[in-house]
């Protein structure tokens, strides 16, 4: 690389308050590519995207905070303008690639957040430039392939989060490879439906009942739902305590007008004992609305045994991050991926657009 130019697709799609970036680990995660380019003599520009600014300019998600941090710590390479500042990134534009690739003399992707898009960031250098994997994704890959091919047993899946529908696929594939899949988080409620269980005010996907019956009703045994639930009761307002509100441990069953906001103290020990007692575990999704004080006992609970496992850990990214490194926890898990959507859809299909992009590079 000694006196090219080489093109960098990071993912620095980092939060950003008041002007201030207030987690930079994504910009950290990409150093160890920027730096082996740099000390080789490459010339590095990085490119990435920041929000969804549909688009079109908008000084809301500038760049300009990433870049001021990426000059402390990588001097010397230079950061493009927020690729979807431009309508041609997202739906993967020839003339955009052109413009993106010109003057660059090869491209390196180290953008694992973005690499399940088929944007033209993602899939467009490679048509043209010699290409490779950076160091990051290329560690993601092998730590998440290793564990959608050769998990050692028992293996441990643990989802949650809002939506079912959004796990569907992922849930499936790890019932495929999994010993066991423990759920939590809001998808559960759909689940306590399908079976019959009156859920109150918490949050549903009624046109995936049907779905989630025909999964307990095939992989029981494995699918492991809460035993007993955190509601908070009529009147009260999730993240504000001030508000008022009665929380209260219920079973299975709410009642009207309550609303269940977290796995409940029973279901985090049965939870806990079965990942303390796997050798891979792989956690996507928190088990409440950990961000409320209220509602976090369960994904503490979870992020506690995963710490304490001695089995190889692995967080796909995304709130079960935030929640690992809110509890202080995340020196203790083996692997945190920094690619929420893009972890589940490797794991469910075991390719990505940007991986698919680079096999079939100009150079491969």
């Amino acid at each position: 690389v000694n006196g090219r130019s080489v093109l960098v697709r990071a993912d620095f799609n980092v939060p950003i308050s008041g002007g201030r970036i207030t987690d930079d680990l994504r910009i950290r995660s990409a150093l160890p590519t920027l730096r082996w380019l740099t000390e080789r003599g490459a010339k590095v520009t990085a490119c990435t995207h920041l929000g969804r600014p549909e688009g079109k300019p908008d000084p809301e998600f500038s760049v300009e905070p990433v870049r001021a941090r990426l000059a402390e710590l990588a001097p010397g390479v230079e950061l493009l303008d927020n690729l979807r500042f431009d309508p041609g990134e997202t739906a993967d534009d020839a003339a955009f690639v052109e413009r993106l690739v010109a003057g660059h003399d090869m491209y390196v992707n180290d953008a694992f957040g973005a690499s399940h898009r088929a944007h033209a960031s993602i899939v467009g250098p490679p048509r043209t430039l010699p290409s490779a994997a950076g160091r990051l994704l290329a560690r993601e890959v092998e730590v998440l392939l290793g564990v959608r091919e050769g998990a050692k047993k028992p293996f441990v899946a643990i989802t949650g989060g809002a939506k079912v529908s959004d796990k569907l696929g992922v849930i499936r594939a790890l019932l495929d490879i999994a010993d066991d899949v423990l759920i939590g988080g809001g998808m559960c409620f759909t689940f306590f439906k399908a079976t019959g269980h009156n859920i109150g005010n918490s949050l549903c996907e009624d046109d995936q009942v049907d779905t989630c019956r025909a999964l307990l009703d095939e992989f029981g045994d494995r699918l492991h739902l809460p035993e007993d639930i955190v509601g908070l009761g009529p009147g009260g307002e999730i993240g504000k305590p001030e508000a008022g509100g009665e929380v209260r441990n219920f079973g299975r069953a709410l009642p009207d007008g309550w609303m269940g906001l977290d796995i409940g103290p029973g279901s985090a020990a049965a939870f806990g004992d079965t990942i303390l007692s796997a050798r891979t575990i792989l956690w996507n999704g928190p088990m409440g609305v950990f961000e409320d004080p209220r509602f976090e006992a369960g994904t503490r609970a979870v992020a506690s045994a995963v710490a304490q496992s001695r089995g190889f850990s692995v967080i796909g990214g995304g709130d079960s991050a935030a929640a690992i490194a809110q509890f202080g926890m995340a020196d203790e898990v083996d692997h945190i991926s920094t690619g929420g959507g893009a972890s589940l859809e490797l794991i469910e299909k075991g390719d990505l657009p940007g991986l698919d992009a680079l096999r079939t590079a100009s150079n491969a």
